[in-house]
């Protein structure tokens, strides 16, 4: 592995991730991804750790990659279920939060459908004082850290898979296109992608795509490489990846859309749009995926274009590492 001090102690945002902690994350993500290939795929780095899951909202892909990275690495894990806990009964978050405390709970994992939550019980663990650790799994339409490192994860390495590393991306185009206003992964991969050198070109709707995307990254020396469109055509010519973005109909709250129908003429991608990219364009989707509607049912089950199942794998691998680093505190 890599050797490199890690000093962060909470994992929040991206937006203040520096070169060297991503290529940080990228290089030991890839040395789990090789453990991860082995018939014994458990190492002891974790042992004796507490990683406690507090899911206030529904999730597959992410709960269960963080359950899997977290007993790979031979840590002992809890569970939270918003459902069945005393939260029906009153209990407030940082309570819960502070349950789980008393347990001896080493790294909280957190997503809830509110913005700050996570960062308001790190700043409550920091206040008392104790050690525990806290991971942003997803906050509201804040952000998603840890998808957003593992699309980084896979698109470097796909271009090497020895040593992926950020600056593998400088001069690419990557297109994001569908959902932005209500997508946390749209915002954290903002931060990753520009930071890597690549040009980001948001695709969707107006009303999906506010005007003050176009600022998103205010004054940093990244916002130039940030573009917005309300026509996918632009967004497409020449891109060497697209992203593509599940609409997020339960944030919905006014009628943003005509019809689904006629947001997949528009804006969903398929072969025939596809043709305006590189030869060799790799489609991304950080899932759940509407089939036929962000992208057609057959060009997401195609391995010569979808990276989709590519990321599955990758999330585990992405989140052994950041769960390794502040764990461990370092690599060594």
């Amino acid at each position: 592995m890599p050797t490199t001090t890690w000093n962060r102690h909470h994992i929040l945002s991206l937006a203040d991730f520096t070169t060297a902690e991503y290529n940080a994350v990228l290089q030991t993500a890839a040395s789990f991804q090789e453990v991860l290939s082995r018939r014994t795929k458990k190492v002891p780095t974790l042992q004796g750790q507490v990683v406690a899951n507090l899911f206030f909202e529904p999730s597959t892909r992410t709960r269960s990659s963080f359950e899997i990275a977290a007993k790979r690495l031979s840590a002992d894990t809890l569970n939270f279920a918003a459902a069945t806990s005393s939260m029906t009964k009153g209990e407030t978050i940082l309570d819960t939060a502070k349950t789980y405390l008393a347990m001896g709970t080493d790294i909280m994992v957190i997503r809830h459908k509110d913005a700050g939550v996570p960062q308001a019980i790190a700043q409550e663990m920091d206040r008392l004082g104790v050690k525990v650790s806290v991971l942003n799994a997803g906050d509201g339409q804040h952000e998603h850290p840890s998808q957003g490192l593992l699309d980084l994860f896979t698109i470097c390495s796909l271009i090497d898979p020895a040593q992926p590393r950020i600056e593998l991306l400088a001069g690419k185009k990557i297109a994001i296109v569908g959902d932005i206003l209500h997508s946390r992964v749209a915002r954290s991969n903002i931060w990753s992608l520009t930071a890597s050198g690549a040009e980001v070109h948001l695709a969707a709707p107006p009303t999906l795509l506010p005007k003050f995307f176009a600022e998103y990254l205010g004054a940093t020396e990244n916002s130039q490489r940030l573009f917005t469109h309300w026509q996918l055509e632009p967004a497409l010519e020449n891109a060497d990846f697209v992203m593509t973005l599940r609409l997020q109909k339960e944030r919905m709250t006014a009628h943003l859309l005509p019809s689904l129908r006629e947001y997949h003429q528009l804006f969903g991608i398929t072969r025939a749009k596809l043709k305006l990219c590189k030869p060799n364009v790799k489609v991304l989707h950080p899932g759940p995926v509407n089939r036929g509607v962000e992208i057609s049912s057959d060009l997401m089950d195609d391995p010569e274009f979808s990276l989709i199942q590519s990321q599955v794998t990758s999330g585990v691998a992405v989140r052994m590492a950041l769960l390794y680093f502040i764990g461990s505190g370092k690599v060594s």
